[in-house]
């Protein structure tokens, strides 16, 4: 504990000091740039520190160190030692918020698992590497053979890459702005779906009415026959088919089956 105190002490003696003479260096010569580089290691401890905490979020600890470096250069650069506030307090949310940041908006979509995300460094680097010696893009075998792995696992690796860019389903067409989003080009709103419950209700009332008012109900409006029509298939008079019809409808318009 004692040697922990010890090197902070340390660290923020000497930032102070590099910071002092940062301010006499003039901004663009080789001193200012090596002094900021000097502040800039001087405290990648409190930037791995940081990193630390975000151990879990299955990210290379690497890829967050350097996030959190560039954080740590954002808050060399705009320090006021005319504050009176420690270096290490001023810079610690700028650090905090640069990796938030990235984890919010450059990191996968998808997890990707580790090894698939290794092999696609790997082939990305063999890809530009072959490329180069060939005068042309290299085939899958190309690259599977200078890697000595299989085909497929050089393909999952570059279809893994798709889980870098995740497109919003609200988003619209670059090429056609203020077009419709993916979701509105991906399917349409059946017609037909709202009627869905509303068939199954009217099937559940039908049953509970008499044979004879079930057949008329389904001449009338499923076949489009006229109530003559109707009076004439069923040896009934058209004003007692009338008169069966305005009582079932009567029923189906209590349960709000059948609009006015």
């Amino acid at each position: 504990m004692a040697v922990t105190q010890t090197r902070g002490a340390q660290a923020r003696a000497l930032t102070q000091a590099l910071f002092e003479r940062l301010a006499c260096c003039e901004p663009g010569t080789a001193e200012h740039a090596r002094v900021r580089g000097a502040l800039v290691e001087a405290n990648l401890p409190l930037v791995r520190y940081i990193a630390a905490r975000f151990r879990g979020r299955d990210e290379p600890m690497e890829d967050i160190v350097q996030v959190g470096t560039v954080g740590l250069i954002h808050a060399i650069d705009r320090f006021d030692r005319e504050r009176g506030v420690q270096f290490p307090t001023f810079a610690m949310p700028t650090i905090v918020g640069e990796i938030r940041r990235y984890f919010r908006d450059g990191v996968r979509g998808v997890h990707v698992p580790r090894r698939t995300h290794e092999l696609w460094a790997r082939v990305r680097a063999t890809t530009e590497e072959l490329t180069a010696a060939l005068g042309r893009t290299p085939t899958t075998a190309e690259i599977a053979g200078r890697l000595s792995v299989p085909e497929e696992d050089v393909r999952a690796s570059a279809e893994a890459t798709r889980a870098y860019r995740v497109c919003s389903l609200d988003a619209g067409d670059e090429r056609d702005e203020g077009g419709p989003g993916l979701a509105d080009r991906l399917g349409y709103e059946d017609p037909g779906l709202a009627g869905v419950e509303h068939r199954a209700l009217v099937r559940h009332l039908l049953v509970q009415l008499p044979e004879r008012e079930q057949r008329i109900l389904l001449m009338r409006y499923y076949r489009n026959l006229t109530q003559s029509q109707i009076s004439a298939e069923l040896g009934l008079s058209q004003m007692h088919v009338s008169r069966l019809l305005a009582r079932s409808v009567t029923r189906l318009r209590a349960a709000n089956l059948i609009e006015t």
